[in-house]
């Protein structure tokens, strides 16, 4: 972790954490993807992360606390990482800036649909959906409603219609 930062400014102080949008990326392809090893960063995002810059950024969101870095009990040759607490607190974070790249972006329909459900969810699904990372993540009790699931259902049922109706256009 930086022991120099530029002000004791929260924005700047989160900025010089946040500020890139690869670290905004990996966090999000953690919390709405499920995505925890290397590979899957790399592969399954749609920006095209070039592996050295992931492994930075994988790197710098270790050291400042944001996710953790394990060896992974199911192959010895991966590591896998988890958000902490600290990363899994920003759900809010994502929810609005989803809400705001939403309401001034041209956004596509099946790419925002998750940003949609938790505008429209507010706290209550945010909390919900922060209980199940930390079952996910840090290996509390899993929560009776898994927002992750909602999210991924209305993400595939969107995707679905989308492919019916251009099968059928």
């Amino acid at each position: 972790m930086k022991d120099t930062r530029r002000s004791g400014c929260p924005i700047n102080l989160t900025l010089e954490i946040l500020g890139d949008r690869w670290s905004l990326i990996v966090l999000r392809d953690m919390m709405f993807g499920n995505r925890r090893h290397f590979r899957e960063l790399l592969t399954k995002s749609e920006e095209g992360i070039a592996s050295n810059i992931l492994a930075d950024r994988l790197r710098r969101l270790v050291e400042e606390g944001l996710i953790t870095r394990e060896d992974d009990p199911s192959h010895k040759q991966k590591a896998l990482y988890s958000l902490t607490e600290m990363g899994i607190a920003l759900v809010p974070v994502f929810a609005m800036m989803g809400a705001w790249g939403r309401r001034f972006l041209p956004v596509t329909e099946e790419l925002s649909i998750r940003a949609e459900l938790l505008e429209t969810g507010g706290p209550d699904m945010w909390e919900a959906f922060m209980a199940e990372l930390r079952a996910i993540h840090r290996g509390a009790a899993p929560p009776a409603r898994s927002v992750f699931g909602e999210l991924q259902a209305a993400y595939e049922a969107t995707v679905a219609r989308r492919a019916q109706s251009t099968a059928t256009a």
